[in-house]
């Protein structure tokens, strides 16, 4: 092979098979022999990458081989293939032409880190959140069936790859029951199962196994059997209960084979030569077809296998070295501030327990969880059930926190009116990663959640500018007699020393940060800060609202009648947002005044550093000044 085909590694490794896979195509038109190499490129590839720019690792080091096997067999991208969650879909993006531009995962103007149409034809869907993909999947194979798509050697199938984790989820489960009635279509369910070590029966046997029930000749005799045997009900029920038994004594599959899919596995999803000669199966088949296949996040890595959550999400590191935890003393992220106020707090009041769905280490709850384990809930990725549930707790006099992103709360919408609001239970929501979150982009942005919170009756809002404040409105919304929600972002806080005494907040009360004239800038969550440096410039009155449901309505007509206008600013969409709730409060006091409204615009933003965004946004000390400035003058 040429030099022109082979890439280096910084540290001089080379992946000659790999440099030449631009596309699946040269991929499937490759020896199988070679597969197992390509697998050991691949798979140095995605380590050697995302230490150099940070990302997903554990998941995408299991799904190296599957990822080889998908592309091998199937025909994509006329073949439709999703990935769920989309965080295990790097190698994926690597053997479809962007291998190159891997060294911008996740930054300004790169590609990001979950599948993404506008960015590939391989990306036949957009997944970040979970457990979308089967219903995604069913969608296209219902529409190629009815344009007469699935007939012929050239039929298109439909794979989704869906994370156990992801599993856990109702819509999944709502998904593969409308699969299993839907007749004509060419659907495949792969459940990566990468929770679990490859166990003694995913062996010989198993293979074995996976091929004869895959197989065309398994299918059409069970098919044959069953025409047979249908008129004669007695022993049709025999024969099928028969063989459930059989496949129940080796397979966990009876549930799946109830939704009416034909369920194979498990099958180890590191051998090639297992997964390819099951999928070509498979690929065969018609209905709805489901596959298990068993992997092990970190595979290849050791440091990874022996701490998949540690290298779930890591930022940059040596992979000779791995992951050092820094000595150096930190300032405290809002998670952590989160972290230890439901710790004391739970030691204060017996009452109180924690939820969340399947995000016990991003939103702070590991220590919790060790120190009162049966006053802790992870209720999977299920956030319309953790809301319900928390509703219930709430109905009997505990009081539930529950601990959830922002963008994860909008998938339990409904729940929070219904089952919260509307009997007005005093269920507290940690709502973390609220604003802009950098790395992970628009699908992760906590930029909706003033505006779907404000319009809910008897929900009150608070919006911290900093770690203290959190601490206080932590405590603050945990003691209000109904449902409450304190919104605040990723990552660390200005450095405000946290007071271990709780102080509880006035509900719905503003307050004065600096006084200034002519310009009032009435500040919502953490912009406080970036507002008080451009208040400063501009010898404005700063004000830290704290509240965006009740806003201080009293305040505003004070400062309207001693300031020539107002200005709103926060980490949030402008429309329905903050700045919005302050111009109908200025409408119910007839207060007539100009008013700017700054905060993110009517478009989705992508990936890259926070305070990068943040700037490009005008939402930074100079920004604020410099809108100031053009819409009032000097």
């Amino acid at each position: 092979m040429s030099d022109a085909n082979r890439e280096t590694a910084p540290h001089g490794t080379t992946w000659p098979l790999l440099a030449a896979v631009d596309d699946p195509s040269i991929l499937r038109a490759m020896d199988r022999a070679r597969l197992p190499q390509l697998a050991a490129e691949l798979r140095d590839f995605v380590l050697q990458s995302v230490s150099r720019t940070g990302g997903h690792l554990s998941s995408n080091l299991g799904t190296v081989e599957l990822t080889i096997a998908l592309h091998y067999v199937f025909d994509t991208p006329r073949d439709r293939l999703i990935w769920d969650v989309g965080h295990q879909s790097y190698p994926h993006k690597i053997l479809t032409g962007r291998r190159e531009r891997m060294a911008t995962l996740r930054q300004l103007g790169g590609i990001s880190g979950f599948p993404k149409r506008s960015e590939s034809e391989h990306d036949a869907f957009g997944t970040a959140h979970s457990s979308t993909s089967i219903s995604a999947a069913l969608g296209m194979a219902v529409a190629s069936r009815n344009k007469g798509e699935n007939e012929g050697p050239n039929r298109r199938r439909h794979v989704a790859v869906i994370g156990d984790g992801a599993m856990s989820a109702g819509m999944a489960f709502e998904a593969l029951n409308n699969a299993g009635v839907t007749p004509d279509i060419d659907l495949l369910v792969i459940l990566n199962d990468n929770d679990m070590s490859i166990s003694p029966p995913v062996g010989a046997l198993n293979r074995y196994l996976a091929r004869l029930l895959s197989g065309r000749f398994y299918s059409k005799a069970r098919d044959l059997g069953r025409a047979v045997l249908q008129n004669v009900p007695p022993l049709f029920e025999l024969a099928k209960r028969l063989e459930e038994h059989a496949k129940g004594m080796v397979v966990p599959g009876t549930l799946f084979e109830e939704f009416g899919f034909n369920y194979v596995g498990p099958i180890d999803g590191h051998d090639l030569d297992s997964l390819i000669p099951t999928l070509q199966n498979l690929r065969e088949l018609r209905g709805p077809q489901f596959l298990h296949v068993v992997t092990r996040k970190g595979q290849g890595y050791k440091l990874a296998e022996a701490d998949p959550v540690l290298y779930h999400g890591p930022g940059r590191f040596d992979p000779g070295q791995g992951i050092v935890k820094s000595t150096k003393p930190s300032r405290p992220t809002y998670t952590q501030v989160f972290s230890d106020w439901v710790c004391d707090m739970a030691e204060a009041d017996e009452r109180l327990v924690a939820i969340t769905p399947a995000m016990r280490e991003g939103s702070g709850l590991v220590e919790f969880e060790k120190r009162f384990p049966r006053r802790y809930f992870d209720v999977g990725i299920a956030e319309q059930h953790a809301v319900t549930f928390a509703a219930g707790i709430a109905c009997e006099g505990l009081k539930p926190v529950v601990a959830i992103y922002s963008t994860f709360l909008q998938r339990g919408y409904d729940q929070l009116i219904h089952d919260v609001a509307l009997q007005n239970l005093p269920v507290m929501f940690a709502l973390d990663r609220a604003g802009l979150v950098g790395a992970d982009g628009a699908t992760h942005a906590g930029a909706y959640d003033f505006a779907y919170l404000r319009c809910v009756p008897n929900l009150v809002v608070y919006a911290p500018s900093d770690e203290n404040e959190c601490r206080q409105m932590l405590y603050s919304a945990f003691r209000h007699d109904g449902p409450a929600a304190v919104r605040y972002p990723r990552g660390a806080g200005a450095g405000a020393a946290v007071e271990k005494a709780f102080t509880e907040i006035p509900l719905g009360k503003a307050e004065v940060r600096r006084q200034g004239r002519r310009i009032a800038i009435l500040a919502f969550g953490t912009m406080l800060a970036p507002a008080l440096a451009a208040g400063e410039a501009l010898d404005a009155t700063v004000v830290n609202m704290r509240f965006v449901k009740p806003v201080d309505a009293d305040l505003l007509g004070e400062l309207a009648a001693a300031h020539e206008a107002f200005v709103t600013v926060e980490e949030h969409v402008v429309m329905g947002g903050a700045g919005s709730a302050v111009a109908e409060a200025m409408a119910a006091r007839r207060l007539v005044l100009p008013l700017l409204q700054l905060g993110l615009p009517d478009r989705f933003i992508d990936h890259g550093e926070q305070a990068q965004l943040l700037r490009l946004e005008g939402l930074d000390g100079a920004g604020i000044e410099r809108s100031v400035r053009e819409r009032f003058g000097a």
